[in-house]
Protein backbone atom coordinates (compact mmCIF):
# COMPACT_ATOMS: atom_id res chain seq x y z
CA UNK A 1 0.00 0.00 0.00
CA UNK A 2 1.60 3.35 -1.00
CA UNK A 3 1.18 6.22 1.79
CA UNK A 4 -0.14 9.84 1.01
CA UNK A 5 2.14 12.12 -0.06
CA UNK A 6 3.36 14.33 2.81
CA UNK A 7 4.81 17.48 2.42
CA UNK A 8 6.59 19.00 5.79
CA UNK A 9 7.48 22.44 5.76
CA UNK A 10 9.98 23.68 8.50
CA UNK A 11 11.63 27.06 9.11
CA UNK A 12 15.43 27.20 9.61
CA UNK A 13 17.92 29.75 10.43
CA UNK A 14 18.14 32.75 9.35
CA UNK A 15 14.20 32.82 7.96
CA UNK A 16 15.05 30.24 5.45
CA UNK A 17 12.48 26.94 4.64
CA UNK A 18 13.05 23.87 4.17
CA UNK A 19 10.44 21.87 1.87
CA UNK A 20 10.76 17.50 2.49
CA UNK A 21 8.49 15.59 0.56
CA UNK A 22 7.73 12.17 2.16
CA UNK A 23 5.25 9.52 2.52
CA UNK A 24 2.62 10.25 5.62
CA UNK A 25 3.01 6.15 6.80
CA UNK A 26 5.54 3.95 5.51
CA UNK A 27 5.26 3.28 1.91
CA UNK A 28 6.84 0.05 0.03
CA UNK A 29 10.62 0.43 0.15
CA UNK A 30 11.14 -1.29 -3.59
CA UNK A 31 11.00 0.83 -6.83
CA UNK A 32 7.57 1.08 -8.34
CA UNK A 33 7.41 -0.31 -11.99
CA UNK A 34 4.52 0.15 -13.17
CA UNK A 35 4.58 2.10 -16.26
CA UNK A 36 2.54 5.85 -16.23
CA UNK A 37 -0.66 5.66 -17.32
CA UNK A 38 -1.03 9.61 -16.92
CA UNK A 39 0.32 12.93 -16.04
CA UNK A 40 -0.89 15.90 -13.80
CA UNK A 41 0.14 18.88 -14.98
CA UNK A 42 -0.62 22.31 -15.08
CA UNK A 43 -3.28 23.89 -16.99
CA UNK A 44 -1.02 25.54 -19.41
CA UNK A 45 0.41 22.66 -20.73
CA UNK A 46 -1.92 23.15 -23.98
CA UNK A 47 -0.57 20.05 -26.32
CA UNK A 48 2.45 19.26 -24.48
CA UNK A 49 2.57 17.82 -21.20
CA UNK A 50 5.14 19.99 -19.48
CA UNK A 51 3.98 22.83 -17.65
CA UNK A 52 4.25 22.12 -13.77
CA UNK A 53 1.85 23.70 -10.99
CA UNK A 54 2.10 25.14 -7.88
CA UNK A 55 1.26 22.81 -4.51
CA UNK A 56 -1.59 25.11 -3.07
CA UNK A 57 -5.28 24.80 -2.26
CA UNK A 58 -7.53 25.20 -5.06
CA UNK A 59 -4.56 25.39 -8.32
CA UNK A 60 -5.68 24.29 -10.78
CA UNK A 61 -4.28 20.81 -12.52
CA UNK A 62 -5.21 18.87 -15.26
CA UNK A 63 -5.30 15.09 -15.51
CA UNK A 64 -3.92 13.88 -18.65
CA UNK A 65 -3.97 10.24 -19.87
CA UNK A 66 -4.49 8.43 -23.32
CA UNK A 67 -4.80 11.92 -25.44
CA UNK A 68 -7.79 12.96 -23.18
CA UNK A 69 -7.64 15.93 -20.38
CA UNK A 70 -9.56 16.16 -17.72
CA UNK A 71 -9.72 19.60 -15.66
CA UNK A 72 -9.69 19.24 -11.78
CA UNK A 73 -7.90 20.98 -8.82
CA UNK A 74 -5.60 20.44 -5.84
CA UNK A 75 -7.10 20.28 -2.57
CA UNK A 76 -4.30 20.83 0.41
CA UNK A 77 -5.05 19.79 4.49
CA UNK A 78 -2.55 20.36 6.71
CA UNK A 79 -2.38 18.41 10.14
CA UNK A 80 0.38 20.32 12.16
CA UNK A 81 3.18 20.69 9.60
CA UNK A 82 2.61 18.53 7.32
CA UNK A 83 0.33 19.14 4.29
CA UNK A 84 -1.40 16.38 2.45
CA UNK A 85 -2.57 17.08 -1.45
CA UNK A 86 -5.46 15.47 -2.84
CA UNK A 87 -7.01 16.30 -6.57
CA UNK A 88 -10.35 16.77 -7.25
CA UNK A 89 -12.07 16.62 -10.76
CA UNK A 90 -15.93 17.73 -11.14
CA UNK A 91 -17.64 15.43 -8.77
CA UNK A 92 -16.91 14.78 -4.95
CA UNK A 93 -14.41 11.65 -5.31
CA UNK A 94 -10.99 12.84 -3.92
CA UNK A 95 -7.89 11.34 -4.72
CA UNK A 96 -4.68 11.40 -2.80
CA UNK A 97 -1.46 12.18 -4.09
CA UNK A 98 0.57 9.01 -2.83
CA UNK A 99 4.38 9.30 -3.00
CA UNK A 100 5.24 6.47 -5.66
CA UNK A 101 8.48 7.40 -6.33
CA UNK A 102 10.65 10.33 -7.97
CA UNK A 103 8.29 12.76 -9.40
CA UNK A 104 5.74 9.58 -9.79
CA UNK A 105 2.08 9.56 -7.59
CA UNK A 106 -1.07 7.11 -7.76
CA UNK A 107 -3.70 8.49 -7.38
CA UNK A 108 -5.90 6.97 -4.33
CA UNK A 109 -9.62 7.74 -3.65
CA UNK A 110 -9.62 8.51 -0.19
CA UNK A 111 -11.06 11.27 2.05
CA UNK A 112 -8.93 14.24 3.21
CA UNK A 113 -7.43 14.22 6.56
CA UNK A 114 -6.37 17.27 8.49
CA UNK A 115 -7.75 20.35 8.00
CA UNK A 116 -8.27 23.03 4.53
CA UNK A 117 -4.82 24.46 4.49
CA UNK A 118 -5.10 28.52 3.00
CA UNK A 119 -3.17 31.30 2.32
CA UNK A 120 -1.64 29.49 -0.90
CA UNK A 121 -0.11 27.24 1.85
CA UNK A 122 2.71 25.32 1.19
CA UNK A 123 3.03 27.39 -2.23
CA UNK A 124 5.42 24.96 -3.88
CA UNK A 125 6.28 24.48 -7.70
CA UNK A 126 6.67 21.08 -8.83
CA UNK A 127 7.90 19.66 -12.64
CA UNK A 128 4.67 17.71 -14.23
CA UNK A 129 3.83 13.95 -12.00
CA UNK A 130 3.77 11.15 -13.45
CA UNK A 131 0.07 8.76 -12.18
CA UNK A 132 1.34 4.97 -12.20
CA UNK A 133 -2.64 4.41 -10.97
CA UNK A 134 -5.14 6.16 -13.20
CA UNK A 135 -8.94 6.27 -12.13
CA UNK A 136 -11.84 5.62 -14.65
CA UNK A 137 -12.94 8.88 -14.68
Amino acid sequence: MKATLTLTLTSCCLGAALLAIEPARAADTAPDAAPPCGRLVGPNAGGGTDAGFTLRDGEAVDFVAAGQTTHGKLLVFTDGPLFRAYWQQGSEEKYALANAGSASVRLVSTPPQGTPAGNGKPGITTQPLQVLSCPKL
